[in-house]
């Protein structure tokens, strides 16, 4: 039990704990219904877009291009819907298209062996480029009001989104999936040695393969709830979320290098980094400090459970060193 409670995942859910209460009596409106409903809503693309994020990142790889696939989606939601298609038919083919840029990430990755780094730098900038070449500076913002304002909208007279019920869905099949089955297992394995795994029977690139693929099916998805949000159909929309995403994702306890993580540390580094960030925006700070804050925790959360890990390690060779001399 002491180890559990000193696990970096205990800490960061009691510091988002501890952020939310002090932001809830420092911060004016912070603890009000109505900006808990903007708080979800903030958290929604960022909490969607990091289940699968956690488990690429746990297999040694990374996927720097989820908002572009994001922004991408958007545009062709936004050309479709212009071309008179209806948006039953538009919100499958959004997600449907997301799966396709997510496929080829993951065949370049492991159809050609390509660091992945790489790769999604390199479709970060493709896909965003499609997006504008696909809806230029224009904005598309004549969506159906009864899908918008269910995205925007709360269950009954309560402060709880509609949004709120995708994320809980597919953060219980996320986590079932990581922490509860073979496949779970296998991602670890393949983050702590892709060899080993290769050669005890783990199928590594068709696993990474189809990662990715589910990857950018969720951005799709993500992709059309943004845009119902804002009633927006932009090819700029999402940008700068692979950061956010990337941070809370390091920040709830996921090691960079792969093998080691868990999805209640991302869920409350997520909530922790857009708490933070909903909390200055009440204060007024600016769009460039928000930025700054981010890359400060995305930085931090790479050093401190490395230290974490290194003082743990050194009190217990201490101990050892105590018991070996009595």
């Amino acid at each position: 039990m002491s180890k559990r409670l000193a696990s970096w995942d205990s800490i960061i859910i009691l510091l988002t704990v501890v952020v939310l209460i002090v932001a809830s009596f420092a911060v004016d409106n912070f603890g009000t219904s109505r900006n808990f409903t903007f708080l979800v809503l903030d958290l929604m693309p960022i909490i969607l877009v990091a289940l699968p994020m956690t488990m690429i990142i746990v297999t040694g790889e990374i996927d720097l291009s989820v908002a572009s696939t994001l922004g991408l989606t958007s545009s062709l939601m936004g050309w479709m819907w212009n071309n008179g298609m209806s948006i039953q038919t538009i919100i499958p083919l959004c997600i449907v298209f997301g799966a396709v840029a997510g496929a080829l990430n993951g065949f370049l990755v492991t159809g050609l062996g390509l660091p992945s780094l790489a790769v999604t730098i390199g479709t970060l900038a493709l896909y965003r480029g499609l997006a504008f070449v696909v809806l230029g500076d224009s904005a598309v913002a004549d969506f159906p009001y009864n899908y918008s304002s269910w995205v925007t909208g709360t269950f009954g007279a309560s402060s709880i989104p509609h949004v709120l019920l995708p994320i809980a869905i597919l953060a219980v099949i996320f986590g079932i999936v990581q922490h509860a089955t073979p496949v779970g297992r296998a991602l670890y394995a393949i983050g702590a040695n892709a060899q080993a795994s290769h050669f005890s029977g783990i199928r590594v690139a068709h696993t990474k393969f189809w990662l990715y693929v589910v990857s950018g099916a969720v951005c799709g998805l993500v992709g059309v709830l943004w845009t119902l949000r804002y009633s927006s159909a932009r090819a700029d929309n999402g940008s700068g979320l692979e950061l956010a995403v990337v941070a809370a994702v390091l920040l709830g306890g996921v090691s960079i290098f792969g093998g080691k993580g868990s999805l209640p540390g991302v869920l409350a580094g997520v909530v922790l980094l857009a708490a933070l960030q909903n909390a200055l925006r009440l204060k007024d700070v600016s769009g460039q400090a928000l930025n700054i804050v981010t890359g400060a925790l995305l930085v931090l959360s790479v050093l401190l459970p490395n230290i974490v890990t290194a003082i743990r390690g050194s009190w217990q060779r201490r101990k050892l060193r105590q018991a070996a001399a009595s």
